[in-house]
């Protein structure tokens, strides 16, 4: 498929998806939302694709909401808000559950649904002179659709820092509180992403995708209340084909068959 705002190139089975809208700094817009949610429901449909690297285009990552964008929304009736908000809300759940690994590569800045979208991504890199932020209340707005994604990030301490006085902060903070995973100078961020790529290339590409799916039903509740949902998640990987394979490759001493031949 082709896109307007977003290049995709696919190299085997990992994905590179590009916000491609350089000339205002890779921000959003309602068009850009349709795009990467059409991207995000054709991956959960894609079983061949096993690692998806987000990037921006130009000086940096995403700086948010398109002005342009937000100029129609001052129009905005209270029901084309809603509207427009489920739309983009919907994005951000359709990508946090790609069932592959999603790796954002975070260069310049990642303001407002910039960091939004770094939160969805299971793995982010930023290069050390990286820029994020919650400002949507500097916009008299607020962080409401990236919101879930923040807080299972970041915790509620930090969301009531950043959030509420929508302050900017850099790379090292962001990695002190959960965004963020690795911190590198820029001219190391493509080589710690590939790294990050081999590591995903070894996992098994089901018990990547139930292990994703299992985070969800388990955070926040107590051991006790899980032990069913455990038990039973395990115990279904184990007798499938790729927990079998891993499990005589393991005994064996071989490599299995769904890491890449080198």
């Amino acid at each position: 498929m082709s896109y307007e705002f977003l290049t995709v190139e696919r190299r085997g089975s990992v994905e590179y998806v590009t916000l491609n809208r350089p000339d205002v700094r890779n921000a959003f817009n309602e068009h850009v939302i349709a795009e990467l949610t059409q991207w995000a429901r054709t991956a959960h449909q894609d079983a061949s694709l096993r690692a998806v690297v987000f990037a921006g285009a130009g000086k940096v990552f995403s700086a948010g909401a398109d002005a342009a964008w937000m100029a129609k929304m001052a129009g905005y009736t209270e029901a084309d808000n809603i509207r427009d908000a489920r739309a983009g809300a919907e994005m951000f759940l359709a990508i946090n559950t790609v069932p592959a690994i999603v790796i954002g590569r975070i260069h310049g800045a990642a303001l407002g649904g910039g960091s939004g979208l770094a939160a969805v991504c299971d793995i982010v890199i930023a290069e050390e002179g990286a820029i994020f932020g919650f400002t949507e209340t500097k916009l008299g707005i607020l962080p409401a659709m990236i919101s879930p994604y923040v807080l299972q990030k970041i915790g509620a301490s930090a969301a009531r820092e950043l959030f509420l006085t929508g302050m900017r902060f850099d790379a090292a903070r962001a990695k002190a509180i959960g965004l963020v995973h690795a911190v590198v100078p820029l001219a190391q961020l493509d080589d710690t992403v590939a790294k990050y790529i081999d590591e995903a290339l070894g996992a098994s590409p089901t018990a990547v995708a139930r292990s994703k799916a299992l985070i969800p039903r388990v955070l926040g509740r107590a051991p006790g209340d899980v032990i069913d949902v455990t038990a039973e998640a395990i115990a279904a990987q184990r007798v499938s084909p790729e927990g079998q394979e891993g499990l005589n490759a393991f005994l064996n001493k071989r490599t299995p068959s769904w890491t890449p031949q080198k």
